[in-house]
């Protein structure tokens, strides 16, 4: 498996196909071909820029749209979208990916929330749980999580990859702080789980 990451939360992972997680306003996913699939965990900007997306699809007009029953109205001027929902399993080539997830992790106290779907590759090669604390069903190789944002702090960033015990953690959703560094290097010393920073835009294998 190869990920690229292209800011903030957006992902490309390849297996025999070319998944994009996340496309939003703080990613550079523009130039991207032969996309299979793009898969939204959830309706806010900078995981789903329904502009760039549309040029994005129309540029790969193979590639199927997965979305969260939220984000439904973000993307309603976009070619037809396959609303996904926790318990489903959808299928790309010979790559799985399973539907978890269910709600955006709080913001603050009653302050609704949305729906947020975490996706999970081949049985555990990969997991995106999108804005949640949402855990993967298993065992997990590669753990994208958010180091960053309104709804967490670095000590539930923590505390999440410890209880996910990934084979390793990939930092992600840091569009908004000016130094990621600091934070993906904070999550590494106290989640005793190795962290691999990625250089972006760079395919690495995981």
């Amino acid at each position: 498996m190869k990920i690229t990451h292209l800011g903030h939360a957006c992902l490309l992972v390849e297996t025999d196909v070319r998944l994009l997680i996340d496309p939003g306003t703080m990613s550079d996913f523009a130039a991207l071909t032969d996309i299979d699939a793009v898969l939204v965990t959830h309706q806010h900007a900078d995981h789903v820029d329904a502009g760039r997306l549309a040029a994005l699809l129309a540029a790969n007009p193979g590639a199927r749209l997965v979305v969260d029953p939220d984000s439904v109205g973000a993307v309603d001027d976009l070619p037809e979208a396959r609303v996904a929902r926790p318990g489903e399993r959808l299928t790309f080539g010979r790559t799985r990916v399973d539907v978890h997830g269910g709600r955006h992790a709080a913001v603050y106290g009653p302050v609704p929330g949305c729906t947020n779907n975490a996706y999970l590759v081949d049985d555990g090669a990969f997991f995106h749980p999108g804005d949640s604390f949402t855990m993967p069903p298993g065992d997990v190789d590669v753990l994208a999580v958010a180091i960053d944002g309104p709804w967490l702090k670095i000590a539930e960033a923590v505390d999440y990859v410890r209880a996910a015990g990934p084979r390793v953690a990939v930092p992600m959703h840091e569009g908004e702080t000016t130094d990621p560094a600091k934070y993906a290097g904070m999550l590494g010393a106290f989640s005793d789980v190795p962290v691999r920073r990625l250089p972006a835009g760079v395919a690495t294998a995981l």
